[in-house]
């Protein structure tokens, strides 16, 4: 592959898992904007032939362990064959596992971020892409998060949520931008048409 045609950009869908359908958090109405904007996501990547990246966090036991069937794609996410699949069992989707190095071989520069929890796997990925000097974008509409308590008791929405890692991402560690705007980024004509 020449220079000229090989990708600069891939799209991570982080712990984008049944695992997560599981737990007593879930919200339909939340799950289906999410899927709305993950799949389209996914489709306008592979349709501008750029990689599309999937990782699942894997346990020891609970939900997030091999043993409980749930480290599958969530149900309703389009199905497709990931340039790369791996399983991670830290916060950060770079941290112990083959993604750097992968990226490295393929000369792909920037990420597009996207997947569940907001605030947790897809905010620490982003965290640490931008200090390996990866060019980051955030999809907040292609996150996925749910109300959590802080310990004084007070309940965050997900709004606030989403709100907040917004905040303290944006102009530090990535570009905040919406399907729309990560589409139009994508090197290629296709791109356009997504």
């Amino acid at each position: 592959m020449s220079s000229e045609n090989r990708p600069q950009r891939a799209l991570l869908v982080i712990d984008a898992q049944a695992s997560f359908a599981a737990r007593p958090v879930w919200h339909e109405v939340d799950h289906a904007v999410y899927l709305a904007a993950q799949n389209r996501l996914i489709r306008g990547f592979l349709d501008a032939g750029q990689p599309v990246v999937r990782c699942f966090h894997v346990e020891e036991e609970g939900l997030f362990s091999r043993a409980s069937g749930l480290i599958r794609p969530l149900d309703g996410l389009v199905d497709y064959a990931p340039a790369l699949a791996f399983d991670k069992h830290a916060h950060s989707a770079l941290a112990g596992t083959p993604l750097q190095g992968w990226l490295t071989r393929h000369g792909i520069n920037a990420l597009t971020i996207s997947g569940i929890r907001s605030e947790q796997c897809c905010e620490t990925t982003t965290r640490d892409a931008s200090d390996r000097g990866f060019q980051v974008d955030y999809v907040t509409e292609a996150t996925l998060t749910f109300p959590f308590a802080h310990r004084g008791g007070r309940v965050y929405s997900v709004e606030e949520i989403r709100e907040r890692c917004e905040l303290v991402l944006e102009e530090r560690f990535a570009r905040i931008v919406d399907v729309d705007e990560a589409l139009a980024a994508l090197p290629g004509a296709l791109a356009s048409a997504a």
